[in-house]
């Protein structure tokens, strides 16, 4: 995108710039949700909300008001002439004196980027990262936050392995996420994902698919994932196909993959 929304106003570009004292810069102190836009339209925008006050309670990081944020989001879409792709809603604690705590009162930064796209499907090879787990205990488990390094470690380990995306385990070894996504299995039982307890990321296509009633919790081990019907990864952008799991090759079930994407389409 040409322009960018920060701290209210429209930039071009190259002339929005952060403060290198911003803690989003200096600590990744900070909450970000990436927005599917459509025919200019923002979708599913008080789910995506729902989660950014919920990091921003966890964090103590003060987030804008719901009607505030989603007027500022429009106003970018507008001026970026953006009619199908994502806008990237970003929120850090802001400048900042060194050190780990936060001052007492803080004045958070919140800017807009944007990608143009459609909704991606593809067919995926994905592992098991050796590297990386999820803690099912942390509360940053919970939230997107701005430090995505284990997820950037996984992401460079599959490909080094030369596969699409990294798989994650939990601490007891069950199977949590990608890197990106939300996993989904068809069993014979029907469709089912892990429950967030596992250490798994809210996504909002996850919660689409369960409010839809076609999706139930449970957790999943390595041995259910590669004797599934199917293996979908989901998140606001995409719904991906696994084929292959550290190589075995993995079903697919036409059936199931429509009714996923016959909700996430939407």
């Amino acid at each position: 995108m040409s322009v960018i929304w920060l701290n209210g106003k429209i930039y071009p570009a190259e002339q929005a710039f952060i403060s290198p004292q911003d803690r989003g810069v200096t600590l990744g102190d900070g909450l970000f949700e990436t927005l599917r836009i459509k025919n200019g339209t923002v979708l599913h925008f008080s789910l995506h909300y729902q989660r950014l006050y919920e990091g921003g309670r966890v964090l103590g990081i003060p987030v804008p008001e719901q009607e505030d944020a989603l007027r500022a989001i429009r106003e970018f879409v507008m001026h970026a002439g953006l009619e199908n792709g994502s806008a990237r809603l970003t929120v850090t604690r802001g400048v900042a004196p060194r050190g780990l705590l936060p001052p007492e009162h803080c004045k958070p930064t919140v800017f807009i980027t944007g990608a143009t796209g459609v909704f991606r499907e593809q067919s995926v090879r994905v592992c098991i990262s050796k590297l990386v787990r999820r803690d099912e205990l942390s509360p940053l488990s919970y939230i997107k936050s701005l430090s995505y390094l284990p997820g950037i470690m996984a992401r460079q380990e599959a490909a080094q392995m030369g596969c699409d995306d990294a798989l994650l385990l939990n601490m007891q070894g069950r199977i949590a996420e990608s890197t990106i996504s939300n996993i989904v299995l068809q069993t014979e039982e029907g469709l089912i994902t892990p429950p967030v307890t596992e250490g798994v990321l809210p996504g909002i296509a996850r919660r689409m698919l369960l409010d839809a009633g076609i999706m139930q919790e449970q957790p999943i081990c390595y041995e259910e994932m590669i004797g599934a019907q199917g293996v979908y990864l989901t998140n606001s952008l995409s719904l991906r196909t696994v084929t292959h799991v550290d190589g075995k090759r993995i079903s697919y079930h036409p059936e199931s993959y429509g009714k996923v994407r016959e909700i996430l389409e939407k």
